[in-house]
């Protein structure tokens, strides 16, 4: 009988730790390269992202990033292109932090398909120091890097620290981007900006039409839809705007997800409480742009009311945000990434 009755107590206890040992953090190796502006990042002894700083590149990035599972869930082009997928907007690389007007320079579009004679147009993040990389349970990556005009001078001074953390199932990314002016500054109210993520191409929303989208120099970009049956992605928002309506909405937290192989496979983007124009909005496009732009007020509400951001020189501006990659059987749920996005909102 004392048996009987001590089952239930087993299997409690069974499923107690099984559940301990499936959330168990792994550990993080953070590895800088000896012959390349590069930093590699391990979680529980797999690849997990790379920060790549190249002078070839025009801001530094994480590329490419993985699932607990080890998929891809970046776009490969312009870096690793794989078949099939998009081709367009050669300047969105994996993970990167960047704004298309400041002091009148486009930060965002900056790639090597700008003509030499247009370059003056356009700004420039280029990494001079990694002030950090240590491994552990949590991974940290810290680095300074200057925004410069094509001259180098200085307008900006970026100091950005990334926490990495995983387990079985899952992979975050904490980042804090300060930002100091060398010089009077002014973020004028624009739509691309500011964290940006190019998706892999099953995350893509699916469509067969053709979308034109227009930059703030009239430049126009011709994104192709596609008849493959690859793209099976959606957005959904702590708003509840899914789908395409996720774009120019304000929220939280904003998750896209999608079929990958045999698994669910997410996204999800955390705004900070403490970041300017909270909850952020959302320039989320189905093609496969998911972007947080708090400061592109203007165009997502229709000109209704615009939000430009002025640092005088020696003042500073931070922004932070919690990337959560998730794999498995099954998309994290709403009330799990809202109680992620409390805890997140206390550091």
């Amino acid at each position: 009988m004392a048996s009987f009755k001590a089952l239930p107590f087993v299997a409690v206890f069974t499923f107690i730790a099984s559940s301990l040992l499936a959330q168990k953090k792994e550990a993080v190796k953070v590895t800088r390269s000896a012959t390349e502006n590069k930093v590699d990042i391990f979680i529980g002894g797999k690849p997990f992202t790379s920060f790549m700083y190249p002078d070839s590149l025009e801001k530094p990035v994480l590329f490419p990033i993985r699932a607990a599972n080890g998929t891809i869930v970046t776009r490969g082009f312009p870096l690793d292109s794989r078949p099939g997928e998009p081709t367009d907007h050669p300047h969105h690389i994996g993970l990167w932090f960047n704004f298309e007007n400041v002091n009148g320079l486009d930060f965002w579009n900056n790639s090597y398909a700008i003509p030499q004679n247009k370059k003056d147009l356009y700004g420039w993040i280029r990494t001079d120091k990694i002030l950090e990389a240590k491994s552990g349970k949590t991974g940290v990556l810290a680095y300074h890097a200057n925004w410069t005009n094509q001259q180098k001078q200085v307008l900006l001074e970026e100091t950005t620290r990334f926490e990495f953390s995983g387990d079985e199932n899952q992979r975050i990314i904490d980042r804090f981007t300060t930002l100091k002016a060398d010089t009077a500054i002014v973020f004028n109210d624009a739509k691309d900006g500011m964290l940006g993520l190019r998706l892999a191409h099953e995350l893509q929303m699916p469509t067969k039409e053709d979308q034109q989208f227009t930059d703030n120099k009239g430049n126009v970009t011709l994104v192709k839809g596609g008849t493959d049956h690859i793209a099976n992605g959606n957005y959904i928002t702590s708003a509840g705007k899914m789908g395409n309506d996720a774009w120019s909405s304000r929220g939280v937290w904003c998750k896209v997800y999608a079929k990958m192989a045999a698994d669910s496979v997410s996204i999800a983007i955390i705004d900070h409480p403490k970041n300017p124009n909270y909850p952020t909005f959302w320039h989320a496009r189905g093609y496969g742009l998911f972007a947080a732009n708090p400061l592109g007020e203007k165009v997502f509400t229709n000109g209704k009311s615009e939000k430009n951001l002025h640092l005088n020189k020696g003042e500073s501006v931070t922004f932070r945000y919690r990337i959560v990659i998730n794999s498995g059987s099954q998309t994290i749920s709403a009330a799990k990434l809202s109680e992620m996005a409390g805890e997140f909102g206390e550091k």
